[in-house]
């Protein structure tokens, strides 16, 4: 998998569903929705940054390359399992759907 696309493709919609959030669902979401669509925002982008930080690291000699396929795909999971479940929580206000969202933060951790 190219990691480093998929890192930018992820930081290109973590920006364009930002802004989405920040406009376009800004009379949609309560309080409570907006901080926690602005949570999910947060972790997708900072999370899609390390996607593409670790997949440029094997090119400079400071990380092993056999080992940037698994922990991108650690970061890509927590992203949506995280990120997702944030986003649909906020969309939908089901709050059940904020028990998948630990499920992502363990690929948060094991990924770094």
């Amino acid at each position: 998998m190219n990691w480093s696309m998929t890192g930018a493709i992820l930081l290109a919609l973590a920006v364009i569903l930002g802004a989405f959030g920040a406009h376009g669902l800004r009379e949609r979401m309560d309080d409570y929705a907006r901080g926690v669509y602005e949570k999910a925002v947060f972790y997708h982008f900072i999370h899609a940054l390390g996607i593409l930080i670790v997949s440029l690291l094997p090119k400079t000699g400071t990380f092993p390359p056999e080992s940037a396929g698994p922990v991108c795909t650690a970061l890509l999971a927590g992203i949506v399992f995280f990120s997702g479940s944030l986003y649909l929580l906020a969309l939908t206000g089901n709050r059940w759907l904020g028990a998948i969202t630990p499920i992502g933060g363990v690929a948060f951790i094991v990924g770094w």
